[in-house]
């Protein structure tokens, strides 16, 4: 703002001058460029305003990058992010009020390619291509925002369920969010929103991109890809922080359909809840100011499902997590229960990750261990059994816009053959 009254000043300076007298080549060539220096501010400004009502709850003090800005547009509940910083300055990437008047509208757009081989019985060797991701954000008041997250791909078997792989891409709808921030400590949202179950859903949505790693953890795979939890979520979401000094807490609650009970077609339900209960969902996270970068929490999820034929079964997902991501290093670890209950029965899965990388200029390897036991008898996830194993990998930012890992999996399983899989991508955004 400062820069664009100078420039105003400047401007008037000279125009002033030239009353006298016509105005020459050179000073009509820097009256041209301290206009478009004016105009540019006057973007950059709109620009800041619109990331700002896009985000419902306010990032961490230690996010001053530009990268940290990008993530939190894209997520739900900022969290530091230790990706490639993307800036925002540039003229092209503002936003432009239309002509008619309507609120300024900001795209971005991700993407991955990838090549994957595996030494499992009946597996090919492919490139696919990943998730055509476009964000979409507009300003439409000081405090009420519109969030928008449209993916266009192919299912693809990267979760525990089985699932058909199909080579027909379809677009889907993954976030729709109407945003009202009413203060720091109330911020709601309207809408199909990522469910904040754990750390890895709320920070990390429909952009490979911004992960260190290939691929999500097992547990929170996508529900189209054969995920097992209710990633997604159609309902109203309240969140902010909780006045506690430098324990830096916040809090979420939900209400909202939850997945349904005998479909793994379409398991979100959109438009329609095949029961009168709903979900909800509560979740507490702590960012003290004495450990930078460090994160802990816990969340409960609970809905009852109606499948046909069999009673009804109460779920319960318990969730927790500690994280703690600089700029150089990434300590993910986080540890889920899932209970249903019937008249007769109460079944648990149990699922943890670990997650350890560190930065080395361009390069970034990484290492996972994951865990997933789903008894025989659930009545829900039945036939997944026991999943575990290790994940290697590195990253290489061979641009401040793209990335390429590759990564080694290693997957045993209970009274079945384990099977090793390699995994190459390119990551982008644009």
């Amino acid at each position: 703002m400062k820069g664009a009254l100078l420039s105003i000043l400047l401007i008037s300076q000279v125009a002033r001058s030239q009353q006298s007298g016509p105005l020459s080549a050179e000073d009509h060539e820097t009256i041209q460029q301290l206009l478009k220096r004016v105009q540019y501010l006057e973007e950059q400004l709109s620009e800041l305003r619109a990331q700002r009502a896009a985000t419902p709850v306010v990032p961490d003090d230690s996010a001053k990058s530009a990268g940290a800005v990008v993530k939190a547009e894209i997520q739900a509940q900022p969290a530091e992010n230790p990706r490639p910083q993307l800036s925002t300055a540039t003229p092209d990437a503002m936003a432009h009020e239309a002509p008619s008047g309507l609120p300024a509208m900001q795209i971005r757009g991700f993407g991955d390619l990838q090549y994957a081989a595996d030494d499992k019985k009946g597996a090919t060797n492919s490139f696919a291509l990943g998730e055509f991701n476009l964000f979409i954000t507009s300003k439409l008041s000081e405090r009420v925002s519109i969030l928008a997250e449209a993916v266009v791909a192919a299912s693809q078997n990267l979760g525990p369920r089985p699932i058909n792989v199909s080579n027909q891409q379809t677009i889907d709808l993954e976030r729709l969010q109407l945003q009202y921030a009413a203060s720091d400590y109330l911020n709601l949202t309207f809408g199909r929103y990522h469910t904040a179950i754990g750390f890895y859903n709320t920070a990390y949505h429909h952009s490979t991109w911004l992960q260190t790693a290939v691929n999500r953890p097992t547990v929170f795979a996508f529900e189209d890809d054969g995920g097992i939890l209710p990633i997604h979520n159609v309902g109203v979401s309240a969140s902010g922080h909780i006045p506690s000094g430098p324990l830096g807490l916040r809090y979420v609650a939900e209400i909202a359909n939850g997945l349904a009970s005998n479909s793994l077609d379409e398991p979100v339900q959109n438009i329609r809840d095949d029961n009168n209960g709903k979900a909800v969902n509560f979740a507490i996270m702590a960012r003290p100011a004495w450990v930078p970068g460090f994160q802990a929490g816990f969340s409960v999820y609970r809905d009852e499902l109606t499948p046909p034929v069999v009673p009804k079964i109460g779920e319960t997902i318990l969730a927790a997590h500690a994280v703690w991501q600089t700029p150089k290093w990434e300590l993910l670890n986080e540890g889920i229960l899932i209970r249903h209950a019937q008249t007769d029965r109460v079944v648990r899965t149990t699922a943890f990750y670990t997650q350890a990388s560190r930065q080395f200029g361009k390069v970034r390897p990484y290492f996972r261990y994951q865990y997933l036991n789903v008894p025989a008898t659930d009545p829900v996830l039945s036939g997944i059994g026991l999943l575990y194993g290790p994940s290697l990998g590195i990253r290489y930012d061979f641009s401040e816009f793209a990335a390429f890992k590759i990564q080694y999996d290693r997957t045993d399983r209970r009274a079945l053959s384990g099977f090793n899989g390699v995994t190459t991508q390119l990551s982008f955004v644009f």
